[in-house]
């Protein structure tokens, strides 16, 4: 016998349980399910374990899609405010860093709590250990059998995430379940994700891992500027993670070491003032030792500056300001944050989340192709395409 429901909701994630939450509040029997032993596993392990919530300065100019404009709606009907004002509700500390992100003082837990809380005062179902065994539509009513329990229900809502950080048990349900109801799903990579090198490039990268540099790292596409991380893999940080969601595979990045000095016109005005100083004393003020030392020649490192030409300035210049790099490939969805691509938009409700092709199906999340940047852009893409469709389901 099928368990009756009004909503039931796949996956117990961030956009999944804000979802669960706006239909509870409106008096629907939501049930939700994860495969998962815990809800928002993701939450739980965000920021470092600080869970960096939102940002204070959103606009659809942070998103990644195919259709650029159809998060507009979502993030103007539930903004960072909105969510913001649910966590100073709970009395939850935060603190802003830099670029306007917002984090825990304590502990992501803050945030999973709340959400649970609210479910809670909803009257949401979670069941956990719980596997889809198959969905199919009946009249207008979902069938959804599952390793706990048989439901009927009008309305369900994918909020399964994408394939980033498999361990935490993330699979292509929702791209399968997708496609099943007609649906094209653009093709998916991983995003906010480190890069791997090249042997000749890992070979003396390696040996300088830990060393972290504020860079602005740009291709054809995008430049961000923040920390790149050197480490025993590769290369990583803000900036990295930031640019490798516009990285193709194959193309060379270029790295300016140096954004607020010209080294060039920095080392003729030294090679005045202070002739005999070595090359490498110079450089020493401005960037790690260790790293100067394996990019530059030692030789011309140990140069005063009276003796180095105006045109070995200008390719010292070059090799700072200009590093290029062409990474081997990134880490894959085994350290990616997010999975780029995703269930087309354009078959989507902006205003709903709705299917097109199948009504009272709904996709919310990181399943669908919408995908921040770093710095709290994904979870707020949660909190509003899950409110969204929880207003109507």
């Amino acid at each position: 016998m099928n368990k009756p429901v009004d909503v039931l909701i796949i996956g117990a994630s961030a956009s999944g349980l804000m979802c669960a939450i706006e239909a509870g509040k409106r008096g629907r029997n939501v049930v939700v399910l994860d495969h998962a032993n815990k809800a928002g596993k993701k939450i739980l392990m965000s920021g470092g374990g600080r869970c960096n919530f939102t940002n204070m300065d959103i606009s659809a100019d942070n998103y990644i899609s195919h259709n650029p404009h159809f998060c507009k709606s979502a993030l103007s009907r539930y903004t960072q405010w909105d969510f913001i004002a649910l966590v100073c509700d709970y009395n939850i500390p935060y603190h802003e860093r830099s670029h306007g992100q917002l984090f825990c003082d304590d502990s992501a837990k803050d945030i999973l709590n709340m959400l649970l809380s609210e479910c809670a005062h909803a009257g949401v179902d979670i069941r956990l250990n719980c596997s889809i065994e198959n969905i199919h539509k009946e009249n207008d009513h979902y069938i959804i059998n599952t390793s706990l329990d048989d439901y009927s229900a009008e309305s369900v809502v994918i909020a399964s995430g994408g394939l980033s950080i498999p361990k935490m048990g993330a699979t292509g349900f929702g791209y399968n379940i997708a496609k099943r109801f007609g649906h094209t799903v653009h093709p998916t990579t991983a995003g906010l994700v480190p890069f791997t090198l090249q042997p000749d490039d890992k070979a003396w990268l390696a040996e300088l891992s830990g060393i972290a540099i504020e860079c602005v790292v740009s291709n054809e596409r995008n430049s961000f500027r923040e920390n790149i991380l050197l480490t025993h893999r590769g290369l990583s940080g803000p900036a990295i993670l930031q640019i490798s969601s516009y990285w193709h595979a194959g193309e060379t990045l270029s790295i300016n070491l140096l954004p607020d000095v010209d080294i060039e016109t920095l080392l003729k005005t030294k090679q005045q003032t202070q002739a005999k100083t070595h090359l490498k004393t110079i450089l020493a003020e401005h960037l790690p030792k260790r790293f100067i030392a394996a990019l530059l020649d030692e030789q011309l490192l140990n140069q005063p500056l009276q003796s180095i030409s105006h045109d070995r300035f200008k390719t010292i210049s070059k090799q700072l300001h200009q590093w290029q790099i062409k990474p081997n490939s990134t880490e894959g969805y085994r350290t990616a944050e997010v999975t780029l691509g995703g269930v087309n938009c354009d078959e989507l409700s902006s205003k709903t989340m709705e299917s097109n092709y199948s009504t009272g199906l709904y996709f919310v999340g990181e399943v669908v192709d919408v995908t921040g940047w770093l710095g709290g852009y994904n979870f707020q893409w949660a909190w509003s395409s899950g409110w969204c469709a929880g207003q109507v389901v």
